[in-house]
């Protein structure tokens, strides 16, 4: 049924909430209309035609109408409306045909689903004034206990237990699982928020933001910065249509996104056609040097592949440049408004000086980088070559130890070990 309920009042302009709260609407709308079938037949069978009968009736009509109006005016709330004030009516209607709470066995307690049903379908505001309908009827009924038309329906003392089980147990699973709904959504919606503010922001940051609504400036002493830059971007960029050019971008940086999460690395942003990422003593992640060199490796690999693959199909492709520096960053939070966790120093400067020094399909890495590789890798010293603002410095392109099946093995076992 609920399959099918989506087909009510539809609008094509309609969000994911509203087609969701129409779709809800519908199917709490034809229990009610069973309800009401169910009312009518059970006063009828008791009371033969007195008020409780012509009130279910009238109700279960009610509802089945407004279903097809609302529908054919696409309006839903028409039908929110509608039927809970229909849903308030008939419980205090019958209520005070039977006389006192305990004769009727408390059909009352129905009515409490209209300014429920009026918050979840409307806003806060009509379903405070329904409450405190609802509220002044209860009072009314234990206190003067009106009887309309002026003497009450008598029943068994069966019936009267049978009014009992009936409305309590219905009315309150119908709250129940209303509330149940809402503790579900809410949950998956925090869980949603969440994972969306951890792609966003570290752990422990997301954390502390949450907590106090701030994150303090943290000194990292020991980190590994890495960037990643595609050659000749501005001139592909030219020659390609938008969707293409940001289709392979994407495709690349959800590789490159795989490859950081499974070494433990912080991906910190994407800058255009770049990739920053950084690992080491940061956010308490299990990662080294190592971590952060393999991933840049990992990266180049799959960009050659990438690009072999396309040229293949007669694609465009990217080729890169990867420069990887080693040493203390600063971290935190900046903005108000669409905030960015960010890190700042002359490591992320000279990280990136790398990676423009650097050659394609090479990750470039500085002296002090490889000394904290020494044992895991091979190197090729590049000289001592002029960087912008830092005067000169050693460079060296990474290889493997081992090629082929060893050199896999090898990273996968690294991997494992940490």
């Amino acid at each position: 049924m609920f399959k099918y309920a989506k087909l009510y009042a539809r609008r094509e302009e309609d969000s994911p909430d509203v087609a969701f709260q129409k779709q809800l609407l519908v199917v709490i709308s034809s229990f009610l209309f069973l309800c009401g079938v169910a009312w009518w037949l059970m006063w009828y069978l008791i009371f033969e035609w007195s008020i409780p009968t012509v009130a279910a009736g009238l109700f279960g009509i009610l509802v089945l109408v407004m279903i097809i109006v609302s529908h054919l005016a696409k309006n839903h709330l028409i039908l929110a409306h509608s039927v809970f004030i229909g849903t308030i009516i008939v419980p205090v209607t019958c209520q005070w045909a039977l006389g006192s709470l305990h004769n009727s066995g408390m059909i009352i307690a129905w009515a409490f689903l209209t300014p429920l049903g009026i918050l979840i379908f409307t806003s806060i505001r009509p379903a405070i004034v329904y409450m405190l309908i609802f509220i002044a009827c209860i009072l009314i009924t234990s206190i003067i206990e009106p009887i309309f038309p002026g003497r009450p329906l008598i029943a068994s003392e069966a019936i009267i237990k049978l009014f009992y089980s009936m409305n309590l147990t219905t009315s309150f699973t119908v709250i129940f699982a209303t509330c149940a709904w809402f503790v579900h959504t809410i949950k998956v919606q925090k869980g949603i928020s969440e994972t969306l503010l951890l792609n966003i922001l570290p752990s422990d940051v997301a954390e502390e933001l949450k907590k106090s609504g701030k994150v303090e400036p943290v000194t990292h002493e020991n980190v590994t910065v890495l960037f990643t830059d595609f050659k000749g971007f501005t001139e592909i960029s030219g020659s390609i249509t938008a969707k293409e050019l940001v289709g392979e971008i994407n495709h690349c940086f959800g590789a490159f996104d795989e490859i950081t999460t499974r070494y433990q690395i912080e991906k910190i942003k994407t800058i255009g056609d770049s990739y920053m990422a950084v690992g080491g003593n940061f956010s308490g992640r299990e990662c080294t040097a190592w971590h952060v060199v393999s991933a840049g490796m990992e990266m180049q690999e799959y960009v050659k592949k990438r690009r072999h693959e396309r040229e293949k199909e007669g694609k465009f492709s990217f080729e890169m440049r990867v420069g990887v520096h080693s040493g203390p960053v600063v971290s935190g939070v900046v903005g108000v408004k669409k905030f960015q966790f960010d890190i700042w120093g002359d490591t992320v400067n000279i990280a990136s000086r790398l990676q423009s020094h650097g050659e394609i399909a090479e990750v470039n890495i500085t002296e002090t980088t490889r000394d904290l590789i020494m044992d895991k890798f091979d190197f090729e010293f590049r000289g001592i070559l002029p960087v912008k603002g830092k005067g000169e410095m050693p460079m060296y392109f990474v290889r493997y130890k081992n090629s082929g099946a060893e050199r896999n093995g090898m990273k996968m076992a690294q991997l494992r070990n940490g």
